[in-house]
């Protein structure tokens, strides 16, 4: 059933309110497409709700799709404005029906499917895993930051590395947030006093050139998507998930350049083939479209994980006895080698940057210490010219 602009109700976006309504599955929630955006290749769909107020009906704007919003969070802001009109704010809290955190998280998981790359499984995973049992039955006004400091004194506890306790408390961040967002919480996010764990987790194992080619040939022995990927990364420093999201129209063979759609930043960048990335892809596209994945797993669907196969060559090869994470070889490891050499060739800091397509300078910062400095490069050239000039007088001599 379609609800046609106007007929005696309040709009209360008449900017951007299109002239049809259609209803959805929920009381009192419609949608509308807009005419002027777009999102994910389809016109943005914007929820609006309407209810009965001071006896006359209003219509209120929740908001977009792109926005992170549904027809089924618009639907439980309509039920809260509903409880707030009928019982004037002054109703008794009941503790069994006010939202928990686990009710908010199942939202949030369910906008996380929808908009974040890796469809919020590794979301899903810190939510269930390390948080659900310790906090999710508690109300969002109960979580202290005293209870999230517990939180990470149990997490850090219990062997997980700084890391992943950081992305679960970063998580409950996110979900307060979006209850923000949402109209759904107006308390402060009790985040904001627990300070995060420090890490010292950045890879600091680099190959040679030598580990490299033997790393190479046995994946291809192993398999040929593998060994393609692990070349990719190695000759242009390109992540996992950017490797993944690779398409035939972001390969341009005629002038050697790939465009990367950075997952972690969502900025654009190019980077250079070298002669072997070009035959790699010069073989990759043949039968493809334009809209293709260019690495597939079965039946053309796109990775979503790098293939055990990595990880059980690089252990063979290189992590044996090898108990500091940091030392350990992965396929990330392959991207920082390629920093690692680009610096080893005396390239720029904002070179390395722009090709690593780092978000900071900080991050590029670790590549300083591997940079021939000036004085070693002075001199490398004063003997190299002083055994030039030697070879030259020698000659004459003769």
């Amino acid at each position: 059933m379609l609800a046609k602009k106007g007929e005696g109700m309040m709009i209360t976006d008449t900017k951007t309110t299109e002239n049809y309504r259609q209803r959805t599955r929920y009381q009192g929630v419609y949608e509308r497409a807009s005419e002027t955006r777009n999102f994910k290749g389809k016109p943005d769909i914007c929820y609006d709700i309407t209810y009965r107020a001071g006896g006359k009906f209003r219509w209120e704007k929740v908001g977009w799709l792109s926005e992170g919003y549904s027809a089924k969070l618009a639907a439980d802001v309509r039920a809260e404005r509903v409880r707030s009109i009928r019982h004037k704010e002054e109703l008794p809290r009941d503790k069994k029906k006010a939202l928990l955190l686990k009710d908010l998280a199942s939202k949030y998981l369910e906008w996380a499917k929808e908009n974040k790359s890796d469809h919020g499984e590794h979301d899903k995973g810190r939510y269930e895993n390390h948080l659900e049992a310790r906090i999710g039955d508690k109300r969002l006004d109960e979580i202290t930051t005293l209870d999230l400091e517990r939180v990470k004194s149990e997490l850090l506890k219990s062997d997980l590395s700084p890391a992943t306790v950081k992305h679960c408390l970063v998580l409950v961040r996110q979900i307060f947030n979006k209850a923000v967002t949402w109209g759904l919480y107006k308390g402060m996010n009790p985040i904001k006093g627990v300070k995060l764990p420090q890490l010292q987790n950045q890879r600091e194992r680099f190959l040679s050139y030598q580990e490299a080619d033997i790393l190479l040939a046995e994946l291809e022995k192993r398999s040929a998507i593998v060994h393609d990927m692990a070349l990719l990364s190695l000759h242009t420093g390109m992540r996992a998930g950017e490797i993944f999201g690779l398409r035939c129209h972001d390969i341009d063979l005629r002038h050697g350049l790939i465009t990367i759609l950075d997952p972690k930043n969502k900025q654009a960048r190019k980077a250079h083939m070298t002669k072997a990335v070009r035959e790699l892809f010069s073989k990759r596209v043949i039968d493809l479209g334009p809209d293709d994945y260019l690495f597939t797993q079965h039946r053309g669907i796109p990775f979503n994980e790098m293939s055990k196969i990595f990880g059980t060559v690089a252990d063979e090869l290189f992590n044996k006895g090898v108990k500091d994470r940091r030392q350990r070889v992965t396929f990330h490891s392959l991207r920082h080698t390629f920093g690692s050499w680009l610096a080893l060739q005396g390239e720029s800091l904002v070179t390395i940057r722009e090709l690593l397509g780092h978000k900071s300078f900080a991050m590029t910062q670790r590549y300083a210490h591997l940079i021939p400095d000036e004085k070693s490069r002075a001199s490398a050239a004063l003997e190299t010219a002083f055994n030039e000039n030697r070879s030259e007088r020698y000659a004459k001599e003769m």
